[in-house]
């Protein structure tokens, strides 16, 4: 089977407008680290290197050394949603400018989507603009916010409403960081992983229905590669063909806007983390498409299968107080992607089909009735 050869280091290009840059995924790819650095960065001194926590010492102690001609300059960040904040950008940029970086060096996220998102969006805003690699450790951050440019910090009123679109020179997608993660990121990404599926590509639904256990069990490297590739390659059809998110890249919010309601109104707590948000919101956004005739009751109740069958969060009451539940739909007509007084929604129609963007707009009320019908 062609996902079985994982030992290869496959290349993704990413081509938009302004640059083009490279994805490569593959089991040890983050040992062509300095040969990277050296082709795209051929000026750069000095390197911060911004750690998730989280990331094992061995993995750490392996970028050192690759980087070990170049003069390094760790952080280490506990990967919270709190962390996305001015003030934290502030204290970065100011640790940049402290240490004489200038626009020739770089900055290396090494973590998951929250230290990319914040790390991503410093390199953008320092002196308007620094050499910028992700390194995504987790398998929600390899499939999707590694791949697009998207950075971005927190309002107090919603997530990542503040942010900028600036590409990197390089992601490295190495799957042998996720042999270090708990289930519960598995469980993340794989959120993620199904959207892709519902979204464009109803083959690679019913790859993951077959093999959804063993896809959650995270311990088989070549069903991991394939699904980082797969899954890669969707984004980036989507990333090529609208970069700034003005049309068709909003296909990728399908449950993203239920999703920060949902973090938001639970004030970003880990109680529920990004992936579980989105993981419930697809559910909501494929029960409010057939409550709105737009899907068939055969597509939600496949779909519902998937989640029965795998124990995925699906419940907002196991997460959320009722009053919390009742603020959501207060919280979505703030999300970026609306331009009025109404919530913007993708909702799907097949599995592999959704609707066009700004086509379908609910009112707050509408929204809110909905949630409070299904809860």
């Amino acid at each position: 089977m062609k996902y079985s050869k994982f030992m290869k280091i496959d290349k993704i290009i990413v081509k938009t407008k302004e640059t083009t840059y490279p994805i490569l995924v593959g089991n040890g790819s983050i040992s062509l680290l300095k040969k990277q650095v050296n082709k795209l960065c051929p000026n750069t001194k000095k390197i911060a290197v911004i750690f998730d926590k989280n990331v094992p010492n061995i993995f750490k102690t392996k970028i050192k050394k690759l980087l070990k001609k170049y003069k390094i300059f760790i952080k280490d960040y506990s990967p919270s949603e709190r962390l996305k904040n001015f003030s934290n950008v502030n204290i970065l940029i100011e640790y940049l400018i402290k240490n004489k970086f200038n626009r020739n060096d770089l900055v290396i996220a090494v973590g998951g989507g929250i230290i990319g998102d914040f790390s991503g969006f410093v390199a953008s805003i320092f002196k308007r603009g620094i050499n910028f690699i992700n390194v995504p450790t987790t398998l929600l951050a390899q499939v999707d916010s590694a791949i697009g440019g998207k950075t971005g910090v927190n309002s107090k009123n919603g997530k990542n409403l503040i942010g900028s679109f600036y590409q990197p020179k390089l992601v490295i997608s190495d799957i042998s960081f996720l042999n270090s993660l708990p289930k519960r990121e598995f469980i993340c990404g794989f959120g993620e992983i199904l959207k892709y599926s519902l979204i464009k590509d109803q083959k690679f639904f019913n790859f993951i229905k077959k093999n959804s256990k063993q896809i959650l069990k995270g311990n088989n490297l070549s069903i991991l590669k394939y699904l980082v590739l797969r899954s890669s390659r969707n984004k980036v059809h989507f990333v090529i063909a609208d970069e700034k998110e003005s049309n068709k890249r909003m296909i990728l919010n399908f449950g993203h806007t239920f999703a920060h309601g949902i973090e938001s109104s639970n004030n970003f707590s880990k109680k529920i983390n990004h992936g579980e948000a989105v993981l419930i919101g697809m559910l909501l956004a494929t029960k409010l498409s057939f409550y709105n005739n737009i899907c068939s009751l055969k597509t939600l109740e496949e779909i519902e299968k998937i989640y029965v069958s795998n124990k995925l969060p699906s419940k907002l009451n196991k997460y959320l107080k009722k009053k919390q539940i009742n603020n959501i739909s207060k919280l979505m007509v703030n999300d970026k992607k609306n331009d009025d007084e109404k919530i913007s929604l993708i909702l799907l129609k097949r599995i592999g089909k959704t609707t066009t963007p700004g086509k379908i707009k609910m009112s707050v009320d509408k929204v809110g009735n909905f949630l409070k019908k299904i809860n």
